[in-house]
Parts: structure tokens; sequence; C-alpha cells
């Protein structure tokens, strides 16, 4: 059973949409632990919006905080602290993919990051990396920091235009599995969504 945390190298970098990928790809159960920021709409009601299979079910968030903000800034906001013990996988036989809040050292409190969170449920990482200055530098930092916890990393994922030299680089580099790459696309869609998945099935030998 795969429980996999889909976290990205930064903000923006396409990580909810890999994320209703897999969802799709394994019919897998998702929770997003953290939302911080619930307007216009909020990271599970998306890929609930995306996923079309009738297997996956989409478990609450265990905080919803509405500052769009770092979470540990967005729940000081409302006068709560994040704590380690607030948190519990859910209880499913299914696979269950469970969304990060921007990159892998996010403060969720002053000394619980999200890398913490995802140790503390012992899952594999699924790291998304999108191309721009800078970001072989913060997919380096992101694998190293992983191993460095001793977290397993699934797959990475490409997303955007290919860059052949830098994608190149990082997997020479680190030699992590590279999962199917993700092209720019005009608009997701439940269609497109399904698309990519039946790419990602087939990496899972499904």
């Amino acid at each position: 059973m795969e429980r996999l945390f889909i976290t990205g190298i930064g903000t923006d970098v396409g990580k909810t949409f890999v994320s209703a990928i897999l969802t799709e790809a394994l019919q897998a159960d998702y929770w997003k632990p953290v939302q911080a920021g619930l307007t216009p709409t909020t990271d599970a009601a998306t890929v609930r919006s995306l996923v079309q299979n009738p297997v996956s079910r989409f478990w609450p968030e265990r905080h919803r905080l509405q500052l769009p903000a770092s979470p540990h800034a967005a729940a000081a906001a409302e006068g709560l602290t994040l704590r380690p013990e607030d948190f519990q996988l859910p209880a499913t036989d299914n696979h269950l993919l469970v969304e990060g809040a921007g990159g892998l050292l996010v403060p969720l409190a002053r000394d619980f990051l999200l890398a913490d969170l995802a140790q503390q449920f012992a899952l594999d990482v699924v790291v998304v990396s999108r191309n721009y200055l800078g970001s072989i530098n913060h997919t380096l930092l992101t694998l190293e920091a992983l191993q460095a916890r001793g977290l397993r990393v699934r797959g990475l994922v490409f997303n955007g235009e290919p860059t052949p030299a830098t994608e190149d680089f990082i997997q020479q580099h680190t030699g992590v599995p590279l999962m199917p790459r993700i092209l720019p696309e005009p608009e997701v869609t439940p269609a497109v969504v399904s698309r990519y998945a039946a790419e990602f099935r087939a990496w899972f030998g499904l």
C-alpha cells in the first residue's frame, strides 16, 4: 500500500496538480493536513474537482486556517499552536496521498516542520520540481534534507517545459527515481489529470 507525502521545491511548482494525478492514478485517498488560506478555494477542493474515480476518499483537513501564509503564521493569527500530537493519519486501508504546504521545511510551529510530519508518519516522499533560476539548488537541497532525515524519495516529478541540462544534472547527481514528466497545459481539467494518471499507473506497475 502506498503512503506518499507530496512536497514541492517551493510554492507554485505544481504540487496540487501532481497530487490530483497521483490520487487518480492510484485511486488513493487524499489528505491535506493543514490548509492555510481558504479563498478562492482549497487544495483539497481542487483535487476533488479533478479526480473522477469512485474509490478515492477525501479526508478533512486537521486545520483550516484563514490566512494565506506559512502555516505557523496562519495558526498564530488565530491564536493556535500546531503540535505533532494534533495529527493522526486517516484510518484507511487504501493508498493514501498526503499533500504538504509549500516546501519541505515550511514551519507548522516554532519547532515543528512539515518534514517532521512526514517523519512522524514514516511516509515515502514525492518531490515536485519546476525549472526556474535557482531550481537546481532548491531541488538538491530538498533531496539532501530528505536523505538526512532518512526519508525515502519515492520519485521526482519534473513539471513544466523540459530543460534537459538541468534535469539531467539533478538526476545524475542524486540518482533518485524519475516519475513521468508533466508538460505545460493550457488548462488543468479532469481529462488532463486522467491522461497523466494512466502514465503514472504504468510507472507504478498497475
